[in-house]
């Protein structure tokens, strides 16, 4: 699909993070953009006040008639009167992501980063180390970046960096010339039915990347032959004390949790590179970072500046303000590896206990992954858990947070469930004590607990 063929494109559900940004690129590309949502939003109100027209409410007036592209995201159903419509005029209708590969192909180095955690924020480690380079690059991330305002970058025709999703196979329509893949765990179970599956997506991921192409991968990937069984391009691998390849060694960490590292390829050195995010996880997340830079040509100082530059998206181990002596953090992690590498972070980033209120997200993983989320909280001190957050999904009744919290106690842990925000934010303006921290984490609204307690009482000024 040639997006010059396409002059007039719709976007249904543009108030969204990825639809909003990929509209405001094309809009800037001089195509004439329309969109829609179901509610009014600062996205909506933005888009709105640089010339693009949103109408709120989805209804099939919302097409017009010289319409050339009508574009969804996978939330829409079939029978959703836009969709109705468009089909109805003839209009060429596409998901966002074979929108987004289209875009990709506009580009000289479109760069995929990949994996089941930490997408966004090695997709922002790779932005500022490209700024940090002057290389201009377009990008597309889940997450708000403040070094560009937001989750999107217009750039040049170089450079394009895309977090790839693998839920509903949305990477599989993506056309890039390098990649990253993170780590590959088991996720997204209303979706993906086995471990199996999933690794079959991700090698079909690798192999769309051409022969002139590389693919740069964690070596710790468990099974990694069966990723790259059959790919066509270079391959590149990444770890800690790896000998063979990408390398991070004489790794230190501050009394922060910030990593220091000597970047290593193939047993020689690259540069020293000092990260302004805490863990063990973050350094790996650079490491794929270093390395899809290094060899698209970037230089080492500007690998070591971009990262030092980073210093996190807004929800990954975000300081939100404090009440009373206790620092509130807001994470997005919704995983149990990712709860286990916050935590863990959480954990040499104080000296008083660590809170952490879990909101899970969606009940198809919560059901699939029980055993592992109860098992990831053994580094907080006290744990709340919420009421799942839904998402696109409803409550059949067979998984409720109850569930979790039960699990967790067995394990000796103090952990309380709540039904409510309410509920929770009493007990914890009651509970935490100086030099606490308190983690608000998840990938639904849970954001919002810490926010109400700061709201609500009178904030000191920020100490980190």
């Amino acid at each position: 699909m040639k997006l010059t063929d396409y002059k007039k494109i719709h976007f249904a559900g543009i108030g969204g993070i990825s639809m909003s940004g990929l509209a405001e690129i094309l809009y800037n590309a001089n195509h004439i953009i329309t969109g829609s949502d179901n509610t009014e939003s600062d996205t909506t109100r933005h888009l709105e006040s640089i010339g693009i027209k949103v109408c709120i409410g989805q209804k099939k007036e919302n097409i017009e008639p010289d319409t050339n592209l009508f574009v969804y995201t996978a939330a829409l159903k079939n029978d959703n009167p836009e969709i109705l419509e468009a089909e109805r005029l003839g209009i060429k209708i596409v998901d966002r992501a074979e929108l987004l590969g289209s875009m990709m192909s506009n580009y000289t180095y479109p760069i995929s980063v990949a994996g089941t955690h930490g997408k966004t924020t090695t997709t922002s480690m790779i932005t500022e180390i490209l700024l940090a380079d002057g290389s201009d690059p377009a990008v597309t991330v889940g997450g708000i970046l403040p070094s560009i305002g937001g989750n999107f970058r217009i750039g040049g025709n170089k450079y394009f960096v895309v977090e790839s999703c693998e839920y509903c196979d949305s990477f599989l329509k993506f056309n890039p010339f390098s990649g990253v893949i993170l780590n590959i765990e088991y996720d997204h179970a209303d979706y993906f039915k086995s471990l199996e599956q999933l690794y079959n997506s991700f090698n079909s991921f690798a192999k769309r990347i051409p022969r002139e192409g590389f693919l740069v991968i964690n070596e710790e990937i468990p099974k990694i032959d069966k990723v790259l069984d059959g790919i066509y391009c270079e391959t590149v691998k990444y770890g800690i004390g790896n000998k063979k390849g990408f390398s991070a060694e004489n790794v230190v960490f501050d009394e922060m949790g910030f990593g220091k590292y000597t970047a290593v390829l193939n047993g020689e050195k690259i540069c020293d590179i000092s990260l302004s995010v805490p863990g063990r996880h973050n350094i790996l997340n650079s490491l794929g970072a270093a390395a899809v830079c290094y060899k698209h040509g970037i230089s080492a100082e500007s690998i070591a500046k971009g990262l030092k530059n980073f210093g996190g998206t807004n929800r990954r181990f975000e300081y939100k303000g404090s009440f009373n002596g206790v620092r509130i953090i807001d994470d997005y992690a919704h995983h149990p590896t990712e709860i286990k590498s916050t935590l863990s972070s959480a954990k040499v980033n104080g000296n008083g206990k660590v809170w952490c209120v879990f909101q899970p997200h969606t009940f198809s993983r919560t059901k699939a992954l029980l055993k592992e989320f109860s098992e990831s909280f053994d580094n907080a001190d006290n744990i709340i858990v919420l009421d799942i957050y839904p998402a696109r999904e409803k409550d059949d009744g067979t998984i409720h947070s109850k569930n979790l919290a039960d699990l967790i106690k067995k394990r000796g842990k103090n952990v309380l469930y709540s039904e409510n925000f309410e509920e929770a934010e009493r007990y914890l303006i009651s509970h935490c004590n100086p030099q606490d921290m308190l983690i608000t984490m998840g990938a639904g609204d849970v954001y919002l607990v810490g926010e109400d307690i700061l709201s609500t009482i009178s904030t000191e000024l920020p100490t980190i």
